[in-house]
């Protein structure tokens, strides 16, 4: 399964849940990208924009890497969608804020400066948190959820989750950079077992950038989203890969519970960072089927007469409010 196609679907999905096919349209012509900077209070942002597709798409990168985690799919997006990924406050070219600020005060002037109405959030981990964030604050900007490997304020970390942290982070208190993004970057969590190239990439962007993991940050704190969670009323899928640690399979869990009408896909052979484990990329097409018991959706591994089984790989979404 590719990232690139299940992104996509995704977003096919929320346009027109019901659908049983993808546009047959062409996509619109890609353009190049714009990479530019827009000035926020108390400091600037660094941004990337690309297409002229009649939707909005914004990528939110996690808390490991920068925008640049968004490489593999950046190219589909840009060809279907008006696409832009941005760095947060000390990550990639935009500058650590030396202040206090408010993360979903920087989206919006983004949004206002490229004049953007409304769009489609697709936001990973800390990113998916702050998707959720955004939409509750600012409802009538955002047309559609897309959350890989989110998490919700609100919902406690278990010991697991916190002592994983810091025994991946432990050697940055001896002043020993290296070994602690070695540590993060082999983190069986974060990519599943036997995806070394994708492995070998994040390590290189956290050695090139290694203040993503000890910058500090001035973020101020936002009310728990978990309760409000059921004033969402906009599609929402949320992607999550079977080898990510428990605690985002609960949070996956939790917003799906939360936001009624919300599907969960659980995606094989798969981490935290998905999107860095697929490479390959070409959207194919998919049945969706609305049943009253759990959500049964077709995808298609590969265009490719003969490829995988049938050519089709088999996914299923729970529709129930228990955590997995």
């Amino acid at each position: 399964m590719t990232m690139g196609r299940v992104l996509l679907f995704a977003l096919f999905l929320s346009l027109n849940p019901w659908s049983q096919a993808p546009p047959k349209s062409a996509p619109a012509p890609s353009q190049p990208a714009l990479r530019a900077f827009v000035y926020v209070e108390g400091g600037k942002l660094y941004y990337e924009e690309c297409g002229i597709g009649p939707e909005a798409v914004i990528l939110f990168h996690d808390g490991i890497a920068h925008s640049a985690v968004w490489d593999n799919v950046w190219s589909t997006f840009c060809k279907r969608f008006h696409t832009i990924r941005y760095d947060r406050r000390g990550y990639g070219r935009t500058p650590a804020s030396a202040t206090w600020y408010r993360e979903t005060e920087d989206l919006v002037t983004l949004l206002r400066n490229r004049k953007v109405s409304h769009a489609i959030l697709v936001g990973s981990s800390h990113g998916g948190e702050l998707s959720i964030d955004f939409t509750l604050q600012y409802p009538a900007l955002v047309r559609q959820l897309v959350l890989v490997g989110a998490v919700v304020s609100g919902l406690p970390y278990t010991d697991h989750f916190l002592n994983r942290g810091t025994s991946n982070s432990q050697p940055f208190e001896k002043n020993d950079v290296p070994g602690g993004l070695a540590n993060w970057a082999r983190d069986k969590y974060l990519l599943a077992p036997g995806h070394d190239a994708a492995k070998k990439r994040l390590l290189e962007l956290l050695t090139t950038n290694p203040q993503y993991l000890t910058h500090s940050d001035y973020a101020r704190p936002t009310q728990a989203a978990l309760p409000r969670l059921k004033e969402i009323r906009i599609h929402t899928l949320i992607l999550v890969g079977d080898a990510d640690i428990p605690d985002v399979h609960a949070h996956a869990g939790a917003i799906e519970a939360g936001i009624a009408g919300s599907k969960r896909v659980r995606i094989t052979d798969a981490g935290h960072l998905m999107y860095l484990e697929r490479r390959r990329i070409q959207p194919c097409g998919h049945r969706f089927h609305r049943t009253k018991r759990p959500v049964r959706i077709v995808l298609q591994e590969d265009c490719r007469e003969g490829q995988g089984e049938n050519g089709k790989r088999m996914l299923s979404t729970s529709t129930t409010s228990r955590p997995p």
